[in-house]
């Protein structure tokens, strides 16, 4: 029996996000891995967004290489809920999220990523990598601070989120269980993240590193507009999972690393 083409679902979400889009459209648009599903979750844009997303499906139907493509667009309660919805109509075999604005690092990211995946004989639970910050005209700024490990572990999150959300494929089965908590309405992919990691760990599945630079990320996402907000939810899902007193020794350490870089 042949077996069945890896399918990867990239899931964006978007309200009012004409002026980001394009580049992000654009870059799933250039993957020349032939077996991408990309769904728009819209939250019911007023802008040109959803136009956008027309011109990219009319584009895409004459590609050489086609996607399959499909969009959502309804009112939500938040970036999560819309997180959610994309994850209960995912058909690939892992997910993950790029927002509006950010692109994959490279025409082929998608292709090394099936790749390596094809290469375990085990389907890991996750596959990560690093990420580039780029300015909003995609120029590159710097690479991210807080950089993966060689091995990673859901412990490892300890010292803050190491690998970015963009650049963390979740195997659907795993993600589709393990929903966004919506009571986060900052850091809740932080959270998720983690719980992902910890399915992984009491699965016996393994985490695996790509190598690869995989997202250029743009530098103002939400997190980073609503900062004081997300390091607040950050420290109640860090000392859920690590402790009060390691979450406190840590966030010492920040201000310390923070004040030497």
């Amino acid at each position: 029996m042949a077996r069945q083409p890896l399918k990867i679902t990239v899931i964006t979400v978007t309200y009012n996000a004409g002026a980001l889009v394009d580049r992000t459209f654009n870059s799933v648009e250039e993957q020349d891995y032939p077996y991408v599903e990309h769904l728009v979750i819209d939250g019911n844009s007023t802008d040109d967004t959803l136009e956008k997303f027309h011109h990219y499906m009319e584009r895409n139907s004459n590609a050489a290489v086609r996607h399959e493509l499909n969009c959502l667009s309804e009112n939500d309660y938040g970036i999560y809920d819309a997180m959610n919805k994309g994850l209960a109509l995912a058909t690939g075999r892992y997910i993950v999220f790029l927002n509006a604005g950010d692109k994959f690092h490279a025409k082929d990211t998608l292709s090394c990523i099936a790749r390596a995946i094809q290469e375990e004989q085990k389907q890991p639970a996750v596959v990560y990598g690093d990420t580039h910050i780029v300015d909003s005209f995609g120029n590159l700024l710097h690479r991210r601070r807080l950089t993966p490990p060689e091995n990673l572990s859901w412990k490892d999150f300890n010292n803050g989120m190491l690998v970015c959300h963009q650049s963390f494929y979740a195997r659907a089965d795993l993600a589709k269980e393990l929903r966004y908590n919506l009571k986060y309405r900052f850091s809740a992919d932080f959270d998720w993240t983690i719980r992902i990691m910890r399915e992984a760990e009491r699965r016996k599945l393994t985490l695996l590193n790509s190598h690869l630079i995989l997202t250029d990320y743009l530098s103002e996402g939400m997190t980073t507009r609503n900062r004081r907000h997300s390091l607040f939810e950050r420290f109640r899902i860090m000392t859920r999972y690590y402790g009060l007193g390691t979450t406190v020794a840590k966030h010492l350490w920040f201000v310390v690393r923070a004040l030497i870089h």
